[in-house]
């Protein structure tokens, strides 16, 4: 039975993974008889089925050949869902404009349009809301290393 070792599939992923631009959000290797392998990946521009097919493909060549074609295992690749958080600083870029919620480091919570994108952090125009009444509050910094969640807040306005 192969002995299914994580880095040793994180190259493996980003030989699959070429110059596509897509990038690794998530790797999960399961620790049981038949390991489930499951890749999430995204990119600048989401990431389309057509993408998915052709990384699974090439990640399934190189693990047959890292670990013969008798190994035992499932391996899925995916996409995050609308309701995952970001994880990924390069998650943010795709996202401008959109509604984010965000949990920081001191336990605060803040809600609003995502506005900017830097290397070191977001800019949130934060929404409050007094009474029934809603306020937009000028853009606010929030470094990466502040923010301990952010989601896309789903509208179905």
């Amino acid at each position: 039975m192969a002995q299914f070792d994580r880095h040793r599939i994180q190259q493996l992923l980003a030989d699959a993974l070429g110059d596509s631009g897509l990038y690794v959000v998530d790797l999960t290797v399961s620790d049981s008889v038949m390991p489930k392998i499951t890749a999430t990946l995204d990119g600048p521009n989401g990431l389309g089925i057509q993408e998915c097919a052709q990384v699974t493909r090439r990640l399934n060549r190189g693990l047959e050949e890292a670990y013969g074609e008798e190994a035992a295992y499932s391996l899925e690749v995916t996409s995050p869902g609308a309701d995952q958080p970001l994880t990924d600083p390069r998650q943010y870029q795709r996202h401008i404009g959109r509604s984010l919620a965000l949990k920081l480091a001191d336990g605060t919570e803040k809600t609003g349009p995502l506005t900017a994108v830097t290397p070191e952090g977001i800019e949130l125009e934060e929404v409050i809301k007094v009474k029934s009444k809603k306020t937009t509050l000028p853009a606010a910094f929030f470094p990466f290393g502040d923010i301990k969640e952010a989601k896309v807040v789903i509208s179905f306005k």
